[in-house]
């Protein structure tokens, strides 16, 4: 039988079982990723209610943008932010960064009081953890709130005064960029990306940039998005072709770019593609670790995305650990170089490039 009890603090009744199930599982799941810590600032009179997961600490203090969005319950808002650090210390570590991955979720409340002091008591929340977490800008804040989060810590980046754009998708476009040349000059032995046909999933801002990106070096681009607007733009600027949302996987094409939602590569849509790689900006794009197998033994070359779209998370800390532009484009454009041996060693050991990477991710997370 399951017991329900009255909460000591409220007249809600809670499901006790259910309670403790939801819990249990969130612990599982932060273990089983292997965290590290999670802190949690509930302030009344701001509205405050943020949560701070530090997944890694060994490769130097952890990085990770600020989110600030609507949650139906706060158990996905942990599980949001526990995703989101582990997936930010495989970003740091494959790309060599001195930084472990964090992530802080704001439950954003339905009326916001006082914008300014709702980010001042956020940096104070920062400042209470000593530095082990450096924040910045991610969904739902922007420069101006890192502005205000300054007046209450030092560890925090993407200020106005920082000297970096606003929108980090040109950076994240150029590391994709890089790592598409690298797998066209690998699986089809080209040094250019002239006449190349690229097939671009989303419309967006990563997909728009890379869009930009491919089309000043001759590519022939082929776009898909649900926002017929943004699709629009690509098409006059870029003289792109635009196809259907379901039609962009059997494109015949050169390269598959998911630029948009994870969990998009399956069973079903692997086995309907008609491109030699697949290289694009979306987080977590294989809807299953084994599937990146799948695309090895059709002979697909896919560049793993925690390395590809790390643009803006390198620029990021470079500035904040440098303050140098240039020394931050150079470890970008590094993403060439990176995403090259992992395609040769993975040619070598006959193993799937997304193991591989993630590989060298977990070794390097232990080995500080």
């Amino acid at each position: 039988m399951v017991e329900t009890v009255r909460h000591p603090h409220s007249k809600r009744f809670v499901n006790q079982h259910v309670h403790y199930t939801v819990c249990d599982s969130l612990m599982r799941y932060a273990e089983f990723l292997g965290f590290g810590s999670i802190h949690t600032k509930i302030d009344e009179q701001t509205g405050l209610k943020a949560i701070i997961a530090i997944h890694n600490l060994s490769r130097g203090p952890a990085i990770g943008g600020c989110r600030m969005i609507e949650y139906k319950t706060i158990d996905r808002a942990y599980e949001d932010s526990l995703r989101l650090a582990h997936m930010m210390s495989f970003k740091a570590a494959i790309n060599d960064l001195p930084h472990g991955g964090a992530k802080a979720v704001l439950i954003k409340p339905r009326v916001m009081k006082d914008r300014e002091a709702y980010f001042e008591k956020f940096g104070e929340f920062v400042n209470e953890l000593g530095g082990k977490y450096i924040t910045a800008v991610d969904s739902g804040t922007d420069m101006q709130d890192m502005d205000i989060i300054a007046r209450r810590t030092s560890y925090v980046t993407c200020t106005t005064k920082s000297g970096m754009e606003s929108d980090p998708s040109p950076l994240t476009a150029i590391g994709v960029r890089r790592a598409i040349q690298a797998a066209v000059q690998f699986k089809l032995n080209k040094d250019s990306l002239e006449g190349v046909h690229v097939a671009i999933q989303g419309a967006g801002h990563v997909g728009y940039c890379l869009a930009k990106e491919v089309h000043a070096l001759g590519a022939r681009i082929t776009i898909t998005d649900v926002n017929v607007n943004a699709l629009q733009q690509c098409v006059d600027e870029f003289n792109a072709v635009a196809c259907a949302p379901e039609q962009i996987y059997t494109v015949e094409a050169d390269v598959f770019a998911p630029c948009a939602l994870g969990a998009i590569l399956n069973l079903d849509t692997i086995n309907r593609l008609r491109v030699k790689i697949v290289a694009g900006s979306a987080n977590n794009q294989l809807a299953h670790h084994h599937y990146g197998t799948l695309l090895h033994e059709r002979g697909i070359l896919y560049a793993p995305d925690f390395l590809i779209n790390a643009g803006g998370l390198i620029h990021v800390a470079v500035i904040y650990d440098h303050g140098d532009i240039k020394k931050s484009m150079e470890q970008i454009n590094n993403i060439y170089n990176t995403a090259y041996d992992i395609f040769e060693r993975s040619q070598r050991e006959n193993v799937a490039t997304n193991e591989i990477a993630e590989k060298i991710a977990r070794d390097r997370l232990r080995s500080k």
